[in-house]
């Protein structure tokens, strides 16, 4: 086996470095945090196994590099970057990893609810810019989260949720259970729920899933987070319930187009709260998630 990790940045290098072993199988790592789709055959050439953070890897581009037979993807969204099945049908394996991130996701899940809740993103740039806004927040004991989709992030943000004194409803599309969390169909839960986030895995069954007709469907003024997938959202009926008021507050960290473009117009609106894609990134879930890949190369050299 012969791995290269494609897109590390230096602080995803050094996590790498810290938890390399000495028997671990040989990993180079491409300090190249934007790799370009055209160069990819090139750096990849002679390799066997790649450890992708975020790069595209569109079929046709996989196509040219003849000797690739595994993806380890750092994360459980392979499907926004590549198509597992397209490159099965070429002889490659897609690996993900699940659970790395549970609770640094739960936890930015809540900071974003908080944040929402309370309206500190506004206030923190009015301040910065002279003001002295003091708005009414909401306060959330009391209040009902709903969780759409349950899994490792779902059970910790309510595990949370409920410590904070909070009502949790929960939807999944398989049957689950958890203490204190009661299951429900995901129109009573848009119905009931003050706020709602969202943790459903993204596929052609969910993409989009919180349509126009759903947002509709919530209590006017209620809260949206989504720290899963952007594109579990339509983004655009997102933005006008958001201008009318009839959404209260978004609270963001993925988006359909990610770096988010120059004006796009969730950036202009003063009841959403951003953060870029990084409810994952602490240092307890680099370091983890980075031992799983190595883990993962390891199994298949045996």
């Amino acid at each position: 086996m012969k791995g290269l990790f494609l897109d590390a940045n230096e602080e995803m290098a050094a996590v790498f470095r810290r938890v390399l072993r000495a028997d671990d199988p040989p990993v180079a790592v491409n300090l190249q945090h934007d790799v370009a789709a055209a160069d990819i055959p090139r750096l990849l050439a002679g390799h066997d196994t790649v450890l992708d953070d975020h790069t595209a890897l569109p079929t046709d581009i996989v196509r040219q590099c003849t000797g690739l037979r595994h993806v380890i993807f750092l994360g459980t969204g392979a499907r926004s970057y590549m198509n597992p099945e397209e490159l099965a049908a070429l002889g490659v394996a897609v690996h993900t990893i699940r659970g790395y991130g549970d609770t640094a996701v739960a936890e930015h899940t809540i900071a974003l609810m908080w944040a929402a809740a309370r309206g500190l993103a506004a206030m923190d740039r009015e301040i910065r810019a002279g003001g002295w806004p003091r708005t009414e927040g909401m306060q959330l004991t009391g209040k009902t989260l709903g969780l759409l989709g349950f899994g490792g992030i779902a059970r910790e943000v309510a595990r949370i949720a409920l410590g904070g004194g909070m009502r949790v409803l929960a939807y999944n599309r398989t049957q689950r259970t958890a203490e204190g969390v009661t299951f429900v169909d995901a129109e009573t839960l848009l119905a009931e729920s003050d706020v709602v986030s969202l943790h459903l895995l993204l596929t052609d069954e969910t993409r989009g899933f919180l349509s126009r007709a759903r947002l509709a469907r919530l209590r006017p003024g209620a809260i949206v987070v989504n720290t899963a997938r952007g594109a579990l959202i339509d983004e655009a009926a997102l933005v006008e319930a958001l201008r009318t008021g009839r959404i209260g507050h978004a609270a963001l960290d993925v988006f359909h187009e990610e770096p988010v473009p120059p004006g796009h117009p969730l950036t202009a609106l003063a009841n959403v709260t951003l953060s870029a894609h990084s409810a994952f990134r602490t240092p307890e879930a680099s370091e983890t998630l980075l031992r799983r890949a190595l883990d993962i190369a390891r199994d298949l050299t045996g």
